[in-house]
């Protein structure tokens, strides 16, 4: 399996993971990833900023998420909590896996992959945030030794629930 960044040819790939992803949280009746929310000009931006990875096997794109060392605005302030460390850290966001490949560990292959970025920038934290109605995310920040930190607020206001993993 390779984890590499992401390129403009991706998008199609990273958006038909990202739609079913949406639509899941929707049958779900969990308010996260709707109202056109990420759309491909999200991706777009990942992959202009260096951001943007996919996970293949073979050629098949079965995952992505976007990985930023530039730091979080939304972060800047964390309710009913704290964050771990304030060091220079790394950020996830928009990680999903193809549902064809769910339960094969490969969202935790993602996190190690992170993990050796960091390592190797001399990086030792990791910030996630989620929805508090997404248990998937969650339960792999759990067994991915992620500590809960508290509540943030996106710029539009959603209530977040932040974890940080010092490595």
């Amino acid at each position: 399996m390779e984890f590499r960044k992401a390129v403009e040819s991706d998008i199609a790939s990273i958006m038909n993971i990202i739609r079913q992803a949406q639509e899941h949280f929707k049958e779900q009746g969990i308010d996260q990833w709707q109202n056109n929310y990420p759309n491909s000009e999200t991706i777009l931006m990942d992959i202009k900023n260096r951001n943007g990875y996919v996970l293949l096997e073979g050629d098949t794109i079965i995952g992505t998420a976007s990985v930023s060392f530039d730091g979080e605005k939304t972060y800047e302030h964390i309710y009913n909590g704290k964050w771990i460390s304030n060091d220079e850290y790394v950020v996830v966001h928009r990680m999903a896996i193809d549902p064809r490949y769910k339960r094969q560990g490969l969202a935790t292959a993602i996190m190690e992959k992170v993990e050796e970025m960091c390592l190797d920038k001399g990086v030792h934290s990791i910030k996630v945030d989620t929805h508090e109605e997404n248990l998937a995310m969650q339960k792999l920040l759990k067994k991915n030794k992620f500590e809960y930190c508290g509540i943030i607020y996106l710029e539009d206001g959603s209530k977040r629930i932040a974890f940080e993993k010092n490595l």
